[in-house]
């Protein structure tokens, strides 16, 4: 009887958590659009026919606030919000709901005069001033005290407003390093609550190492880089700073969200616009949000793939984003996408046309509940003259990006129409779907000794993330913490940091039958980031069916050779020569170097499930690409083999094409498909929406 109980609280919970998030973002919607706009910026007489040309041009919400504290509480305790009124109603008018944001990004002026205290302190103690954004201390009590303060008071004076939406808290937070005393001290206080004893903290940052000893918590400051030297600082210190950061991030967001939860509408969601690919706030820490959204810049200066990449942007951006952010709570959106050229990258080339609705049709495709741009109007003056928005500077004419959302909105209205609420995801994609095990704890350790020059853990990432995309397998990421048996396969990349208790969990996902890949580095140190006293990387023998005995990296002008079925692999950056514990066991071998004949692959099995061991980071992946091929081959799956930069996927009964090569790719379908949206012929920057007639 208690079981039933627990499977029926389980099934209602997650019919809950289903509605809960359909409620925000109806499923028949499919994708909904917004646009940040600014009144503040504007004179007041151009608000009405600015809402009224969004509202004509199919947007559905605008975005607005996050920048306009200074505006908002003119000075302590006293409060302006007649102008936001106006225009949410002007919103109204044009049946355009409001997505409101928490302005504490940008502290207003006479809150650094009252209270000089409040502003970052950098490496070299300097304190940040007034004229930027994210510049507060987050450490800082009067910090923490006005900024409820100002949401407090937006909660209730709009939390009832039914045209409200939902709230964004903050702005692509960051976790900032800060070294001024309220962080010095809370940083203490964190260390004191994990590690409970100074000698539990003096083993766990090795701090014998350098005679670094501390005798009481008091003693400790922020480890400083730039202080005490780049390449003697201790690395667990600094991974500590980084966990810090983050945790106080994390609690901020929190805070905002909490607050906001006294006096909104429950129908009102609350969310944050992480950056695509940050490295600093961890989203999986903010636990208050109803999901996570993101901002992405695709194309800021960088040659990206093939001749026209540079037009085009990073495909990695939005594949990481779409199916990171994603998986945290089951939906997404993304808040915050570059509408044409931006005023910071190393070059800025005008985009190729069709490149702003591909990357729309990338989100749609990978599941985004909406889509925003930042920004409406390309704002006249400030540090962001030059950056594209979906007016040009008259404010009345589309810009090419602009034109392109406008044509992507009209193009959802045909694809609802299609919409079938009954579809379900083809078995053979469905087949195919993978995890990968990611945390931010390992990115950091990483990066931070890379040991050479050519490591680089997110085209790490990336490389495994891209080949399971090429194969057509849906992806989650996914944290230690869940259920490593909902998914057949499970990829893990440069894991560096292992326990005896991750390790269990990984054998028993094999033996189980799970099919696991692991990549080089992984296991090479425990949870405080020390060596084993072992071969390394000897936490791993038993599952991965040998020992790591040495490591070696290449200059890029002395490539090595790998053998493995016949075929000849180049690589470069990291390669592991193993021990097997059976011979037979080995799918990978050194061809030169005086380690010739030596494994760098292994294949194990245990139990019902096999572990592969990837000890080479070879340089275009293909070696990778073929033991993950294998991987699904011996599980009798199908797979596809869809080239660079082209990447396919099914959502809500569509499947959906875009195209970030500069060559064109013919789309194969099975002969009973009706193309809504382009053709079989899917050019550079194109798109192609089709559904299956069986």
């Amino acid at each position: 009887m208690n079981i039933l109980k627990k499977i029926i609280a389980i099934a209602f919970l997650l019919i809950s958590l289903n509605s809960f998030s359909q409620n925000f973002f109806p499923k028949e919607d499919l994708m909904t659009f917004g646009i940040y706009y600014y009144p503040e910026h504007w004179e007041p007489s151009q608000w009405e026919r600015d809402i009224q040309n969004i509202s004509n041009q199919g947007f559905k919400f605008i975005h607005m606030a996050e920048f306009s504290w200074a505006m908002l509480e003119t000075s302590e305790g006293v409060y302006d919000f007649k102008w936001l009124d106006k225009v949410i109603d002007l919103a109204s008018k044009y049946n355009l709901k409001v997505v409101l944001c928490t302005p504490t990004p940008c502290p207003p002026v006479w809150l650094g005069i009252k209270y000089p205290d409040i502003y970052v302190m950098d490496a070299a103690y300097q304190r940040e001033e007034h004229g930027t954004r994210a510049n507060m201390s987050l450490s800082n009590p009067i910090v923490i005290k006005l900024s409820k303060k100002i949401v407090t008071e937006m909660a209730r004076h709009f939390g009832s407003n039914k045209n409200v939406i939902g709230w964004q808290v903050d702005n692509e937070p960051e976790a900032k390093e800060d070294y001024c005393p309220s962080a010095q001290l809370a940083f203490r206080k964190w260390l004191k609550n994990k590690y409970k004893t100074i000698d539990s903290f003096n083993f766990a940052w090795g701090n014998r190492f350098w005679g670094q000893i501390y005798s009481n918590f008091e003693q400790i400051k922020i480890p400083n880089a730039s202080a005490v030297g780049w390449w003697g600082c201790n690395p667990t210190a600094l991974l500590d700073f980084k966990r810090f950061s983050a945790d106080i991030q994390a609690e901020f967001l929190d805070m905002q969200a909490n607050e906001l939860r006294k006096y909104i509408d429950k129908n009102q969601f609350i969310t944050t616009n992480y950056v695509a690919k940050g490295t600093g706030a961890d989203p999986s820490k903010a636990k208050v949000l109803d999901f996570a959204s993101y901002t992405a810049y695709p194309n800021y200066g960088s040659d990206n793939l093939g001749e026209s990449g540079f037009r085009m942007g990073d495909p990695n951006i939005l594949m990481f984003a779409n199916d990171y952010y994603k998986s945290l709570k089951k939906i997404t959106g993304i808040m915050e996408l570059q509408p044409g050229q931006v005023n910071w990258g190393g070059y800025n080339p005008l985009l190729l046309p069709g490149a702003v609705r591909m990357w729309l049709y990338h989100c749609f495709g990978e599941g985004c509940s909406f889509a925003c741009s930042y920004r409406y109007r390309q704002i006249l003056y400030g540090a962001e003259q030059f950056h594209a928005g979906i007016m040009t500077t008259d404010g009345v004419t589309l810009s090419p990006g602009g034109k392109e959302y406008v044509q992507t909105i009209k193009e959802m209205e045909l694809l609802r129409k299609n919409y079938n609420a009954e579809s379900k995801i083809p078995s053979n994609i469905e087949r195919r779907k993978a995890a990968i095990l990611w945390s931010l704890d390992n990115y950091w350790n990483l990066e931070r000794q890379k040991q050479t020059y050519h490591w680089d853990t997110w085209s790490h990432l990336h490389k495994y993330h891209r080949i399971l995309k090429s194969l057509g397998a849906p992806v989650d990421f996914i944290s230690e913490n869940e259920d490593f048996n909902q998914y057949k396969f499970l990829v893990v990349p440069a894991y560096q940091m292992v326990d005896s208790a991750l390790l269990k969990k990984w054998k028993d996902y094999v033996i189980q039958g799970g099919n696991l890949i692991i990549s080089c580095r992984t296991g090479a140190k425990d949870k405080n980031a020390h060596l084993w006293e072992s071969n390394m990387a000897g936490i791993m023998n038993d599952l991965i069916g040998g020992k790591i005995m040495s490591i070696d990296m290449l200059p890029a002008s002395k490539p090595g050779q790998i053998e493995m079925n016949g075929k000849t692999y180049n690589w470069v950056t990291w390669g592991e020569q193993i021990e097997p514990i059976d011979k037979s066991n080995i799918i990978a071998k050194y061809v030169d170097q005086f380690y010739k004949g030596s494994a760098c692959c292994l294949q194990n099995k245990i139990g019902n499930g096999t572990v592969w061991y990837i000890g080479v980071d070879t340089q275009d992946g293909k070696l990778e690409k073929e033991i993950i091929k294998q991987m699904y081959a011996s599980n009798n799956i199908q797979t596809e083999d869809y080239p660079e930069g082209v990447f396919v996927s099914w959502r809500d009964g569509f499947m959906v094409a875009v195209n970030y090569s500069s060559s064109n790719y013919q789309i194969k379908t099975d002969g009973k498909s009706k193309f809504i949206i382009g053709d079989s012929d899917l050019e550079p920057a194109g798109v192609a929406v089709w559904i299956s007639e069986n």
